[in-house]
């Protein structure tokens, strides 16, 4: 098995790249959702949430209310290091948990928004080897963002949130530059998805 940490900043196009490896044969493990699980109906971490944040925070169904949560968190830097505290263990075990149900001969691909941030598919049993990270120009970014319903502000907003580009490349081992036409994208992942399928070989030799 080879374990590959895929990232890139929000709107730069991660889930693109995440779904073209999928469709050669990558099984991709989506921790952002499995972040979304756990504060989820019934998720384990929504109790936890709620004794740090309060009541505000959670929906009349009883899961998180991801909006209000966010609003908290984005303002306040040890409030989100909290969260983070909480979530954070709990998504590495689902991740292990995930990876133990997989089959032993595949290259599995989990994509990630904060790799460069945290230990998100690092203090694990299954880590991550390998590292790719997605990029594009802030600008396209926020066009995309704006797409998909963000406003201006809110879309720059998320993205300062962030690392920047050069703190991804500094733990990359490929880079994938989304921009352009969608033919420019697929060739960077078939390039890509044949150096993952080497290394695969040379790992199982």
């Amino acid at each position: 098995m080879l374990i590959v940490g895929l990232t890139g900043g929000i709107g730069a196009g991660k889930t693109t790249v995440a779904e073209a490896l999928a469709r050669r044969g990558a099984i991709v493990v989506d921790v952002d959702g499995l972040g979304r699980q756990i504060i989820g109906h019934g998720g384990s971490a929504v109790d936890d949430v709620v004794a740090r944040f309060g009541e505000r925070v959670r929906t009349a169904e009883g899961d998180i209310d991801r909006a209000a949560l966010a609003s908290i968190v984005f303002a306040d830097p040890q409030a989100l290091a909290d969260l983070n505290d909480i979530s954070h263990p709990r998504i590495n075990e689902l991740i292990d948990a995930t990876v133990d149900e997989l089959p032993d001969d595949t290259i599995v691909v989990l994509e990630m928004a904060v790799l460069v941030e945290s230990k998100l598919g690092w203090d694990n049993r299954h880590r991550y080897e390998v590292v790719a990270v997605v990029e594009a120009p802030e600008n396209v970014r926020v066009e995309r963002l704006i797409d998909r319903g963000m406003t201006i502000a809110d879309a720059r907003a998320r993205i300062e949130n962030q690392v920047g580009d050069e703190d991804r490349r500094a733990v990359a081992n490929y880079v994938i530059t989304n921009i352009g036409s969608i033919d420019n994208v697929v060739n960077s992942v078939g390039e890509l998805w044949a150096d993952l399928q080497r290394l695969h070989a040379e790992k199982n030799a």
